[in-house]
């Protein structure tokens, strides 16, 4: 309840004096009427209900002069709104008190009426004082949360940047063995080969041919190293990214949510549906906005296209790109469905068991 200690602080001290004062004989009704004109004030929050239950009250006390000792207790909602004004009404039955009532009487009313102006400035100030501070806090939470996100941002895109300088240390590994240690190969081996042309010692050409063997195994080793390298180094997201920047035909929302990067497979698999997809929508349909989605789940990953076009030329029997398309899923142990109702929608999900 609004103010309400100092509201009970400023009834005790005016029923303290109204009973002290032998001109109303300690009258009941004035104290009834500051009771119930006061928890009135104390339960209605809207303003001009409170200034019209003051104004009322300053009226009863007109007709019913005992209550005027209560005007500090019935003035206090309306003080420092935009409605006070009408506290200066109270200054009828106070100017009647001094006609009317003992010195000391009218002194302390004025005094007390003058107290529950501070009492209200002070409590209002609390108020604002206790609403700066949640307000303080509010905003640290706030900024304590954004800060929280954006250090999880930072980091993820750390992750990312050094998943990609990884990625990248691969590749220039793999040129390095390619260019170098494989031309070297590649040299050793002709070289070889032309000693075993020119050479006719049955025990050297033995012993050339086991070098051959042994170089054309290193040499085998040494290209499935580097395809696998290089096979590792593809990033899903980068080539999938790099397929939305080149396409022009409309509006593409892409979506990547994965973790884990799937094998090179199931990489090379969704690289090849998405594009292949991009490119049956510039052929076959009038779309204006496309959608490319990557969920991960503990036991698969999910691929989804989807377009708000009208397809032109669907024929999942005899469409070479969607033939394709189901193909490569089904290489995968996947699932694929494809609609064309509000849009055309291709919902693909692939097992992770098949990256093993």
């Amino acid at each position: 309840m609004k103010g309400l200690p100092d509201k009970i602080a400023l009834f005790a001290c005016c029923f303290t004096v109204y009973m002290l004062s032998p001109q109303w004989q300690g009258g009941i009704m004035p104290v009834l009427a500051a009771v119930i004109l006061g928890s009135f004030l104390t339960y209605f929050d809207r303003e001009n209900v409170v200034a019209g239950l003051t104004l009322i009250s300053v009226i009863c006390c007109i007709f019913l002069p005992g209550l005027t000792v209560f005007l500090p207790l019935l003035c206090y909602d309306l003080l420092f709104s935009r409605s006070q004004f009408l506290c200066f009404a109270a200054l009828v039955p106070l100017y009647s008190l001094w006609q009317n009532a003992p010195y000391t009487l009218s002194t302390v009313t004025t005094l007390f009426l003058l107290g529950s102006v501070y009492l209200k400035y002070h409590a209002l100030r609390q108020t604002k004082l206790k609403n700066d501070y949640n307000e303080m806090q509010d905003t640290a939470r706030e900024m304590a949360t954004q800060l929280k996100q954006q250090n999880q941002n930072l980091m993820e895109k750390q992750d990312y940047e050094i998943y990609i300088a990884t990625l990248n240390e691969r590749n220039r590994i793999a040129r390095e063995i390619h260019d170098n240690v494989g031309h070297l190969l590649s040299s050793s081996i002709l070289q070889v080969g032309a000693l075993l042309a020119v050479n006719k010692d049955e025990t050297v050409r033995g012993n050339l041919l086991v070098v051959k063997d042994t170089l054309d195994e290193a040499m085998n080793r040494i290209r499935a190293s580097v395809h696998d390298l290089h096979e590792e180094s593809v990033d899903l997201y980068a080539q999938v990214y790099e397929l939305v920047k080149k396409f022009t035909f409309c509006k593409v929302d892409y979506d990547y949510d994965i973790k884990n990067s799937p094998n090179k497979k199931v990489k090379h698999a969704f690289i090849s549906i998405v594009r292949e997809a991009l490119s049956n929508i510039i052929k076959h349909s009038d779309a204006t906005h496309v959608s490319i989605t990557f969920r991960e789940h503990p036991a698969l990953y999910q691929l989804m296209i989807s377009d708000n076009g009208t397809a032109k030329e669907y024929d999942m029997d005899n469409g070479i790109g969607l033939k394709n398309i189901t193909e490569r899923i089904q290489a995968l142990n996947g699932n694929i469905n494809i609609t064309a109702q509000d849009g055309f929608h291709i919902f693909i999900s692939v097992p992770k068991e098949e990256e093993q």
